[in-house]
């Protein structure tokens, strides 16, 4: 445990150490071009996503990275702008995005490298604070090429940093052995099940989110997304909800004794780091772990931007519980996988 420990712990210090770096070059951007401050959201968001995609890539994964997701992060700003003008039609084009990254697997392995890829964007979109933010602070969003400029930062800040981890550190990466492929023989195949469940999740988080709380429906929708991705079966998904939900209600608590403690400016956004870091190393032990930091760091957040973190806490509580059963149910009753049929 202490040797995984140390390990987790390296792994952790690289992944931060690139965010930092994609972090430090947004900030250049937005003090020389006058940007909105959600530009450093979405830098910390796309690059501490994409960092545990591309661990184990090599070139031709790592330049394809490069190609798609300055691609994909301008035109989620597009999205996002149509989701806050049509919120209806731009969920149903959320949503399929979403489901369409999830069949194209049956393609074989770099399609669903590549539909990873297209997902990161759109969960971006989901952390970037966007309709949730005082109105005040909705002016001056991040515009598509700003978006596409900060992907393409995400891209080389990550590469960098590994590559440097792998050429000078203590580990490498090690990348797991490809498993040959295979059929399955359910039909619909897996991929199919498993769009069509993160599809109705997802719908239904949109729907009863946007009713049950308004601007806060990002919350129901990702923990959707969070409780269905990898799908392995039905106690897969319940596991990965009753995590999440025990994480966040971890993270309330962390984040109510900071919320005591007046930490604001400057302050919070330290110690938010901090908190992502810690939650880093600590996610391969147990995803609670992770869904813990990520409520408190994005409490921080938005009370950075002015939110009323500490009053919104029970309602990301109750969003969170929604999401986490929307996705159990689709995954349960919707085409269930069974556990040993993952393939294609």
């Amino acid at each position: 445990m202490t040797a995984k420990l140390i390990r987790n712990a390296y792994e952790a210090a690289l992944t931060m150490t690139a965010v930092l770096l994609c972090w430090a070059a947004a900030l250049t951007l937005e003090s020389t071009e006058g940007l909105h401050t959600d530009v450093l959201v979405l830098a910390v968001a796309l690059a501490l996503t994409l960092a545990s995609t591309q661990r184990t890539a090599d070139t031709r994964r790592r330049l394809t990275s490069l190609g798609v997701l300055p691609v994909t992060a301008g035109a989620s700003i597009f999205l996002g702008r149509l989701i806050a003008s049509h919120y209806a039609i731009g969920a149903a084009v959320f949503t399929a995005g979403l489901a369409l990254a999830i069949w194209i697997r049956r393609y074989g392995p770099a399609a669903a490298k590549a539909g990873t890829l297209m997902t990161l964007p759109l969960i971006a979109l989901l952390v970037v604070p966007g309709p949730a933010l005082p109105p005040e602070a909705q002016s001056g969003l991040v515009t598509w090429f700003w978006a596409a400029l900060i992907g393409a930062l995400a891209c080389c800040s990550v590469w960098l940093v590994q590559g440097a981890g792998d050429r000078y550190g203590p580990w490498r990466a090690q990348p797991a052995p490809e498993q040959p492929p295979r059929r399955s023989r359910l039909h619909p195949r897996p991929s199919t099940r498993m769009a069509l469940q993160m599809a109705a999740g997802v719908a239904a988080a949109f729907t009863l989110g946007h009713l049950l709380f308004d601007d806060h429906w990002p919350w129901v929708v990702l923990t959707a997304y969070v409780a269905a991705s990898g799908n392995r079966g039905r106690t897969d998904v319940l596991r990965k909800g009753v995590e999440r939900l025990a994480g966040a209600c971890a993270g309330t608590l962390l984040a109510t004794g900071v919320a005591a403690a007046d930490i604001t400016g400057h302050a919070a956004v330290a110690l938010m780091f901090a908190v992502l870091a810690v939650a880093l190393w600590l996610r391969p032990l147990n995803y609670a772990y992770w869904a813990a930091g990520m409520t408190c760091a994005l409490s921080l957040l938005l009370g950075y931007f002015g939110q009323d973190a500490q009053h919104l806490l029970p309602t990301r509580l109750e969003g969170i519980a929604l999401g986490a059963a929307l996705s159990v149910a689709s995954a349960w009753w919707l085409l269930p996988v069974p556990r040993r049929r993952t393939a294609t």
